[in-house]
């Protein structure tokens, strides 16, 4: 692509995005099929990404026989093993052409070795979308100033950089957004608040959430008044319970949780694929407190993130559990299994399934902001119709499904740990077993939990306990670049605990072991 035609693209797809009402974004899908969308992505991708060329090719398929949504359901599915790794980081791009992409991020897998995922600045206002759709219909910021204090980690990982310049973008679009970097430094982010946020009618922190509560109690153990600032909180990277969401709520003086909190589903490889949205949240808080509803919804006893998606900017499918997604970027993806376990539900089936259970979630909704108009002084809040109900599908996500678990928005990979436990010494204590999980102190901070299988005849006392858990630390820190640099140090350090042989909780005899718990 020439510099002339890469201008163009960018004044073109700037204008558009500065243009056009985000009522007018969210409802395309409406008019849209949205299997011509995926068809239409689909023959530009094989015409002109080299990698997906070869990809088909290999497998001796002709694009051109793939007109219709259920062959287009037939074609193998791409993952970062059989394509990604497999070709190289331009042939990924449109003719082959990394120049053509102005940024890229980068993710670690599990031996710390990244994957570099380039995108240009058009791919960056498809998902500038996701945050006009939070900070307008969520946070009202259309009417109200509003700092934005970016603390996910900056660098090359996805989150910072992504997320400040998404940001920025809604600024330009007239929004009255200001933005400010401190990334995951506490005590910047702390002076910040405290220095410039008397200066905003409100204060959005967007971050991982065990990260933002972190925060919010070291705030609180220094007398900062949250309740002063308007908190309003943008998290990725993890699944967290509604018990926290209230917790958290409760201590930055939250009066509406629908609409104080926005959780997004977002990826180094792709952006962000979906968003909570105040009726995602409403409905997700009624699962909770039913939990035979969320059962018979979900088919399992556990609470998947739940969120809304725009199926013309990412279409998904659901192939054995896995969610497979479509979707344009600077290494365009066609059928990707991110390994992540869910499932779809549509806006229509979702109101059905609600009612059957005797659950009106846009009058709920409507209820909470009549309440807050009353303590807000802003007109918008008290509109007879409350914002953040569009009629768009539903996607539900457990969590990735390659053993790894997610701890302040790192993938942490049992790999790193097995290094950890086959150092000198440490090898002959134990039989290489383990169990790796997040779990929750009584003040709901997160924590990474390590029970270790000991070996036949040997005796567990703390030193071991110790060693153990300093041999592991090092291998993540050194192993699992995403581990150290998302983690703040006080939370690196894992909790080990010593299991005997055959420990019937952790590791029954005789059953496939599996080393992580989600």
């Amino acid at each position: 692509m020439n510099c002339k035609s890469q201008k163009q693209r960018a004044i073109r797809a700037f204008e558009d995005f500065l243009s056009t009402p985000l009522e007018t974004l969210l409802q395309q899908h409406l008019d849209t099929p949205n299997e011509s969308a995926a068809l239409s992505l689909f023959h530009d991708v094989a015409a002109n990404v080299p990698a997906y060329k070869a990809f088909l090719a290999e497998r001796e398929i002709n694009p051109a026989a793939i007109q219709t949504l259920e062959e287009f359901q037939k074609l193998p599915a791409i993952a970062k093993e059989n394509y990604i790794l497999r070709y190289p980081l331009a042939d990924l791009c449109r003719h082959g052409q990394l120049q053509a992409c102005d940024m890229i991020a980068a993710s670690s897998g599990s031996t710390g070795k990244p994957t570099f995922w380039p995108r240009f600045f058009t791919d960056e206002l498809q998902i500038a979308t996701r945050f006009e759709q939070i900070f307008h219909d969520s946070f009202y910021a259309d009417t109200r100033r509003t700092l934005a204090v970016i603390c996910f980690t900056l660098g090359t990982w996805v989150g910072g950089m992504f997320t400040t310049n998404c940001c920025r973008y809604l600024a330009s679009k007239g929004y009255p957004i200001t933005v400010i970097t401190p990334g995951n430094n506490k005590e910047e982010i702390l002076r910040v608040v405290q220095e410039l946020g008397s200066a905003f009618e409100q204060v959005v922190l967007l971050g991982y959430p065990p990260f933002l509560k972190d925060v919010i109690d070291t705030g609180i153990a220094r007398g900062v008044e949250w309740q002063q600032n308007q908190i309003k909180l943008v998290m990725a990277g993890e699944v967290f319970s509604e018990e926290w969401r209230s917790l958290v709520g409760e201590r930055i003086g939250s009066q509406n949780p629908c609409y104080d909190f926005a959780s997004l589903y977002g990826t180094a490889d792709a952006g962000v694929l979906g968003n909570e949205t105040p009726l995602s949240i409403c409905i997700r808080r009624f699962l909770a407190d039913n939990p035979d509803a969320a059962r018979d919804l979900f088919g399992e006893s556990r609470l998947p993130t739940l969120l809304q998606y725009d199926p013309v900017s990412r279409y998904f499918e659901v192939q054995d559990r896995a969610l497979l997604f479509s979707g344009d970027n600077g290494i365009p993806l066609i059928r990707y299994d991110i390994l992540d376990t869910g499932g779809l539900i549509s806006y229509d089936a979702m109101i059905q399934f609600l009612a059957q259970w005797g659950f009106d979630t846009v009058a709920v909704l409507q209820d909470e902001r009549l309440k807050q108009s009353s303590i807000k002084l802003t007109k918008s809040y008290t509109q007879h119709s409350p914002r953040g109900i569009h009629p768009l599908p539903f996607v539900y996500v457990f969590g990735r499904s390659n053993f790894t678990v997610s701890y302040f928005g790192a993938n942490i990979y049992p790999e790193n740990v097995t290094v950890g436990l086959e150092q000198p010494v440490i090898q002959e204590w134990v039989t290489g077993k383990f169990v790796l999980q997040v779990k929750e102190d009584a003040d709901k901070n997160r924590f990474l939990s390590v029970v270790v299988e000991l070996a036949s005849g040997v005796e567990g006392n703390e030193d071991k306990q110790q060693t153990i858990a300093f041999s592991i630390l090092s291998q993540l820190v050194r192993l699992n670049s995403e581990f150290a640099n998302y983690v703040p140090s006080e939370y690196q350090m894992p909790q080990v605990a010593l299991a005997p042989t055959g420990d019937p909780e952790y590791f029954p005899i005789g059953v496939k072991h599996r080393y992580t718990r989600k």
